[in-house]
């Protein structure tokens, strides 16, 4: 019997929603991964899942037990790493989670570097959009691009963000510039999907507000954003990490440039407990030097 096994394995199985789902993450059959739950609710004496034919969902003890499970195992990795922390090469996993389009374009080009340069270490990455609960999910950083939240994470700045509002000259050739806030109202806007409805965030007499819009077209993803703006659907704010090479080709123009937020800033985010780990610290390392 492996204690720590069985809790990696039932961790896993919360996280993932499915005995299905965990068995692939952690490279085991559906049947092992199910056994070893079901040994787990017999040693404990209670029961940890709801099983139904569609899902499966944790019981309140099944809850707790693995929040505590998640901080044992973070514990365990702690300790190996504080043992290995008089070694100058970083090894082990990094689960690292990131925004797509970011991923996509800057930060997966730079990964093969890193682990080229550092063979010990092993790089597990999540790209999406929402956001993530590290600790509840066990990740070891994210990446965040724009405010931080108050939180008991560390955060460390890789690099300069910039908003734009941007369209190509065929729409605005054909509906026109826009020059105030007022002007939207008038206009197509591509607006990227957040929690709290569709807003831009522009500079309005010093002070950064939300500014509601509305149009054909919206998506949680800023590249599909930019190929529809390049299409001549409409206007669009985004970074200048995703139109970057647009706006230098003249696919794209900027407007309302005197409304442009600040410069925000992308950065390396993790759970104190990570800050001492070596790996985290070589990675984020590498990171600012290769984005600066």
């Amino acid at each position: 019997m492996n204690q720590l096994e069985d809790m990696r394995i039932f961790v896993a199985t919360v996280e993932r929603g499915s005995f299905s789902a965990a068995a692939r993450k952690l490279g085991l059959s559906k049947q092992l991964i199910s056994r070893r739950v079901m040994g787990l609710e017999e040693r404990l004496g209670v029961q940890l899942l709801i099983r139904t034919t569609r899902k499966l969902s944790p019981t309140e003890l099944g809850l707790d037990y693995a929040d505590r499970a998640r901080r044992i195992l973070a514990e365990v990795v702690e300790a190996d790493e504080a043992m290995a922390n008089h070694l100058s090469t970083p090894r082990g996993t990094l689960r690292l989670t990131a925004p797509l389009s970011f991923g996509v374009l800057h930060l997966t080009p730079l990964l093969t570097g890193f682990l080229t340069l550092h063979p010990g270490a092993k790089i597990d990455l999540d790209l999406t959009d929402r956001h993530v609960d590290l600790i509840a999910e066990g990740f070891d950083m994210a990446i965040r691009i724009g405010q931080l939240e108050d939180s008991s994470l560390k955060a460390r700045r890789l690099a300069p963000v910039h908003m734009v509002v941007c369209a190509s000259p065929d729409y605005l050739r054909r509906f026109g510039t826009p020059r105030s806030v007022q002007d939207l109202e008038g206009h197509n806007c591509l607006a990227y999907r957040h929690t709290k409805g569709t807003h831009w965030w522009l500079s309005l007499k010093g002070k950064l507000e939300p500014v509601p819009v509305d149009g054909p077209y919206v998506a949680n993803n800023g590249e599909a954003l930019r190929d529809a703006a390049i299409a001549g659907l409409g206007i669009t704010q985004l970074p200048t990490f995703i139109v970057r090479s647009e706006l230098d080709a003249r696919r794209l123009v900027t407007v309302l440039d005197p409304l442009a937020p600040p410069e925000a800033s992308a950065y390396a985010v993790y759970p104190a407990h990570r800050q001492r780990s070596v790996l985290v610290r070589t990675f984020t390392d590498y990171l600012v030097a290769a984005l600066a």
